[in-house]
């Protein structure tokens, strides 16, 4: 029983089912009667059912009235264009208040977007306390699959520890849906067997048997089953290993050590006492291998990875475009560890400057600059930012602590086109006169996509001689560079090589007056 007047909780929740869990709980622990209220059952209707809710809960006392979805019927008023929402809001907020003198009444309040709530229900003598339920940890999540599958037959190839260890950012109902989904697995390999049978007869033992989900189930169900706060902005990361990538050996090793490791090893730089970097920025010219560098570091770290291309978080509404970056970093947050992927930064984050054109420019930028300051004290979240124009960005960003390393990927060394070739034409079939590393000699100045594009137009000529060609040969080669030109010239080149000068050297000029 509770012993309080009042108690008045705003719960932030990631899972219904986690919600729901805590509150039937508390609802077990006090012996009160229960109000589940869906906003759909009074949303848009008067206050006279709000007035009846409260009412009933009063009759019943000591009792807990749970509003879901608070957020649906208590939006910010401010921010609402109809008189019936804003009514809405001043009906709870009178009756909340008038609860004071009616006794054991508890309110609790859900939603997974707090900061949509109206400041008036956050004041102290309305919602007094808001809880948190963040995504499980570890531990968390070995004790949520012991729940799901303490009723089903498991093989002894089966370890929980592991996939407790592998399913970060997964909610209790991710967890629940990925325990059924191996199930199912399980049943879809047995289901041949069982269909031969006849419907008034029981299963034979032998086939009963068979129903054991297995290490292979649970390898399945990981493959359909993601974690649903990042259903909205996961995109599906390509296979892309270090190996795929031809020659760049030193920026791939640069790459692990600010990535993969704190990652991976994070106790070991606990150990040395350091933090590891928050951010990379990769730079050069297009078409070298930015973004396929920043993939294949994400799927060797085995982390999660959020991609987002600058222009996409660009809106002309105030303070849209801030809440995107927000938004980015919560999710991210969510589900770490994880990688977030700017390409196109200099789009998002471009040099400040005076004038009513760069106010959105200067919001977005404190936004990302707050944001990224804010990962310092955690270890799972690590932002990559790809651009060809590093010269453009705002200074603040490029500071220690910030983008910690900017590694510039230029047009590929003669070694590394031809590592470069032999990637590309791992699938191509070649007669013997075709001399990659002849190709690598003459190919000065191409960038990885050029070679790319080298390889696709030889195919191309050989199709070209006779469409049911098997075999690209010397010739098609031959051909193809009089038509495929390097794409990079000299002069951007050296402006590259000038601008990793200026960064080595730490004379990176600041064309605005902030000095944040």
């Amino acid at each position: 029983m509770f012993t309080e007047t009042i108690t008045l909780q705003s719960t932030h929740y990631k899972d219904f089912q986690d919600l729901y869990d805590f509150t039937v709980d508390k609802d077990n622990f006090t012996g009160a009667p229960y109000f589940l209220l869906h906003n759909s059952k009074f949303y848009g209707e008067s206050e006279e059912n709000l007035r009846k809710v409260f009412e009933q809960a009063d009759k019943n006392s000591p009792s807990i009235i749970f509003i879901d979805e608070i957020d649906a019927i208590a939006p910010k008023r401010e921010e609402v264009k109809g008189e019936v929402e804003k009514r809405v809001v001043s009906q709870l907020l009178t009756l909340m208040d008038g609860l004071k003198s009616r006794g054991k009444v508890i309110v609790i309040g859900a939603t997974n977007i707090p900061n949509s709530l109206d400041p008036a229900l956050r004041r102290p003598g309305r919602f007094d306390r808001e809880i948190e339920l963040g995504v499980p940890s570890k531990q968390g999540r070995m004790e949520i699959l012991q729940i799901h599958t303490r009723g089903m037959p498991l093989a002894k190839d089966v370890e929980l520890d592991k996939i407790a260890e592998i399913t970060y950012g997964y909610v209790g109902a991710d967890l629940n849906a990925l325990c059924k989904e191996g199930a199912m697995h399980a049943l879809r390999r047995v289901l041949p067997d069982m269909e031969a049978m006849r419907e008034d007869k029981p299963i034979p033992q032998d086939v009963l048997k068979k129903l054991i989900v297995n290490k292979e189930d649970f390898e399945y169900a990981l493959k359909m089953v993601e974690p649903s706060a990042m259903r909205e902005v996961l995109i599906e990361i390509p296979k892309v290993k270090w190996d795929d990538i031809g020659g760049l050996e030193s920026i791939k090793q640069e790459l692990k050590e600010v990535v993969e490791w704190p990652l991976k090893r994070p106790e070991s730089f606990t150990k040395l006492g350091i933090r590891p970097p928050v951010g990379v920025l990769i730079y050069g010219p297009p078409g070298c291998g930015k973004t396929l560098l920043a993939k294949a570091v994400a799927n060797e770290s085995g982390a999660n990875f959020i991609s987002v291309k600058g222009p996409e978080l660009l809106s002309m509404w105030v303070g849209e475009s801030e809440h995107h970056v927000r938004d980015v970093f919560r999710r991210a947050k969510q589900v770490a560890p994880c990688i977030i992927f700017f390409d196109e930064i200099d789009a998002l984050v471009p040099r400040r400057s005076y004038g009513s054109e760069s106010n959105v420019t200067e919001r977005v930028v404190s936004q990302l600059l707050a944001e990224i300051s804010g990962l310092e004290d955690l270890h799972d979240v690590v932002v990559i930012a790809a651009t060809n124009r590093p010269d453009i960005i705002d200074p603040a960003l490029l500071r220690p602590g910030r983008f910690d390393r900017q590694v510039l990927v230029p047009t590929p060394q003669e070694k590394s086109r031809y590592e470069i070739l032999k990637v590309h034409t791992v699938n191509v079939p070649l007669t013997k006169d075709v001399d990659l590393k002849k190709l690598a000699q003459d190919t000065e100045g191409y960038s990885g996509a050029d070679l790319e594009a080298l390889v696709r137009e030889a195919a191309i000529n050989a199709m070209r001689r006779n469409l049911d060609a098997d075999i690209v040969t010397n010739r098609d080669f031959a051909a193809a560079l009089k038509y495929v030109k390097p794409s990079v010239t000299e002069d951007m080149n050296a402006f590259y090589e000038s601008i990793m000068k200026k960064r080595k050297a730490q004379k990176i000029e600041e064309e605005v007056s902030y000095t944040g």
